[in-house]
């Protein structure tokens, strides 16, 4: 916060995004405050005047069975995304929204994938806000155009495309 102070652009946009943590992983190897919040803002769209964001860390046992009761699927995942009103903006409302990482999952998917682990904590976050704000990968456009944004996101933030094949 101490750059924004200094420059008025950056406390304009650090002023649109309220965000929250909360850890509940044993694991030592996450992401600095400072670089979640910097991915997140990244990902809001201009037409996103405010946003309301939690970002909850979790464990394998407690990413099972939030992916079990709210997807109805029996396992960990990287990332959930829960968003007021499913994405869709509610007028007069800033974007009201939760997402949970679990940091076992990212952790062996980024060492499957060969990636080092804060892009692709970068990656997942990116794309849970995208999902907050109303995009989707069901059909094979919706995926090709957040695929496209999530790319761009990246590559401002320094990383490289998380997409291509050939990693790091």
């Amino acid at each position: 916060m101490k750059r924004a102070k200094r420059n008025p652009l950056l406390a304009r946009l650090a002023a649109r995004l309220e965000l929250s943590l909360e850890v509940r992983s044993q694991t030592a190897a996450l992401p600095r405050p400072a670089d979640l919040r910097r991915w997140s803002q990244a990902a809001l769209q201009a037409g996103v005047k405010q946003a309301q964001v939690s970002i909850l860390i979790v464990d394998a046992d407690e990413g099972r069975q939030m992916n079990r009761d709210y997807r109805g699927k029996d396992y960990a995942t990287n990332v959930l995304s829960f968003a007021l009103n499913e994405g869709d903006p509610v007028p007069g409302l800033p974007l009201i929204g939760d997402l949970v990482l679990c940091a076992p999952v990212v952790e062996k998917e980024a060492a499957e994938q060969n990636k080092p682990l804060q892009a692709h904590y970068a990656h997942l976050l990116v794309h849970g806000m995208l999902h907050l704000q109303g995009f989707d990968h069901e059909q094979d456009d919706e995926a090709e155009t957040m695929e496209t944004l999530e790319t761009v996101i990246m590559q401002r933030l320094g990383y490289p495309d998380p997409y291509q094949e050939e990693q790091f």
